[in-house]
């Protein structure tokens, strides 16, 4: 930039946003340094608030004109540090882009602005008397546009997929203000590429997501939630068989707690009660969502008497209230509140293929204690698409003690085929370990469009790739 120039762009975009949409020096809120990871804080140059499509547009225009990087922000919920500003650029936050526009209840559709919390669509929908699908721990903060640019996973995955299965249409903003998309709201439309998804989970590296069509769901009128205690992940994979033969669609989360876990939360947090007498080698959470309370309440409660019958289940607890639903997925949503517990550690969103995830818990729990026999480690997860998380201590301070813990994991996952993030992104975190999962000539391809779409790189520098 020559001399001058960072003054010329601030006066430019001040014009642009307004004093509303323009924060420099000490009105830039704390909150804009960084995301929810571990990465240190880093002040942006200036906070960018545009509060309509076009505004991104102008904004993302004098960007280019200067050569100003951009880190774009949402909820900043984000654990792998995408949205934490890049060192000397301008941070993007689409917190005044925000609100739901429509709901199309013959479509089943909901149309939002990409500042949107996740609750807030699933309030909006529920009140039509719809499901928004999508859902997990941090829905009060997430937003439309990090959830989509993320292809946020969580709770539902097993029955509604990822957040790309959601997306039926979207519009978003490319580097030099160019706006692009469709707010689709067709199942069908095979006029060309697909544009969309090469939006849907790039992090912000191709363009800005401004607003979104979403596909809703009939509204569950019942819900069964059962908590066991079996003895295997043998046993574990016979009930995941059973239910989806027995439940069918209505199976709609699957959860496995290992007994480090388990026994982590149940014994270090507050309120989180175990109710199983005696230990057992695993622990498992089992949810059906349905349209008639007495006929899938039925084949729940029939479902469960089969496996007890078959042996796979040493204990069971099946929830008769909202507070015991609730009180039951307190533990399973118990990691953040085992940190302490753990001290310095790091945590882990690996994806495997379904069949290889007891393989691979215990490879990794194997390859740790080998390693780095001081490393304390807690595994769960969404065991039934292949989602595991691993918490894993850190037992010498400092980044070496961290990159050894790294190692370890991701070098199992790689082994074993898998995904060094399964739902929670790449960002700036993981950076360095994609080459375990995608080969050069997919990362190459990456670049090859990050190029095209985005020639000076001013979008999300540092992140992904």
């Amino acid at each position: 930039m020559s001399e001058g120039g960072e003054e010329q762009a601030f006066s430019e975009l001040k014009a642009a946003l307004g004093p509303a949409g323009f924060l420099i020096g000490d009105d830039i809120p704390t909150r804009n340094h960084a995301d929810s990871s571990v990465l240190p804080p880093q002040r942006p140059l200036a906070v960018l608030r545009p509060a309509s499509t076009e505004e991104v547009s102008a904004a993302l225009a004098i960007a280019s004109r200067h050569r100003l990087a951009v880190t774009v922000q949402g909820g900043l919920t984000g654990l792998c540090g995408g949205a934490t500003p890049a060192p000397g650029s301008l941070a993007l936050s689409l917190e005044r882009l925000a609100g739901v526009e429509e709901i199309d209840g013959r479509a089943m559709t909901l149309t939002a602005r990409a500042g949107t919390p996740l609750e807030a669509m699933q309030r909006a929908a529920e009140a039509e008397g719809l499901l928004f699908p999508v859902d997990f721990g941090a829905r009060g903060t997430a937003t439309a546009g990090g959830i989509v640019a993320t292809n946020a996973g969580g709770n539902r995955v097993l029955r509604y997929g990822m957040t790309r299965a959601s997306v039926l249409g979207l519009e978003a903003v490319l580097a030099d203000g160019t706006v692009i998309g469709s707010l689709n709201k067709m199942l069908k439309n095979n006029a060309g590429p697909d544009l969309k998804q090469l939006f849907v989970g790039s992090e912000g590296l191709l363009g800005v997501v401004t607003r979104l069509v979403f596909a809703l769901q009939p509204l569950p009128r019942w819900t069964g939630l059962a908590l066991m205690a079996v003895r295997d992940f043998e046993a574990a994979a016979d009930i995941l068989a059973s239910a989806r033969a027995d439940l069918g669609p209505m199976l709609s989360a699957f959860e496995v707690m290992w007994p480090d876990y388990w026994t982590m939360v149940t014994e270090n947090v507050t309120g989180r009660r175990d109710p199983f007498a005696g230990r057992h080698g695993l622990y498992l959470l089992v949810e059906g969502h349905g349209r008639d309370a007495a006929r899938d309440g039925a084949a729940f409660e029939a479902f469960l008497e089969g496996i007890f019958e078959a042996g796979l289940v040493e204990d069971a607890v099946l929830a008769q209230s909202l507070a015991d639903m609730e009180a039951f997925w307190a533990i399973r949503d118990a990691s953040a509140e085992i940190e302490p517990v753990l001290g310095e550690h790091e945590s882990f969103d690996v994806g495997l293929p379904p069949g290889e995830v007891g393989r691979f818990v215990e490879a990794c729990r194997s390859a740790l204690a080998h390693e780095l026999p001081d490393s304390r480690a807690a595994f769960f997860g969404h065991a039934a698409d292949g989602n595991i998380h691993v918490m894993a201590s850190v037992p010498e301070p400092g980044p070496a003690g961290h990159h050894a813990v790294e190692s370890v994991v991701y070098g199992v996952t790689r082994a074993f085929s898998g995904s060094v993030s399964a739902e929670h992104g790449i960002g700036a975190l993981k950076r360095g370990w994609l080459g375990h999962s995608r080969s050069k000539a997919e990362i190459a391809l990456i670049e090859r469009l990050k190029a095209t779409l985005d020639p000076h790189g001013l979008l999300n520098p540092g992140k992904v790739i």
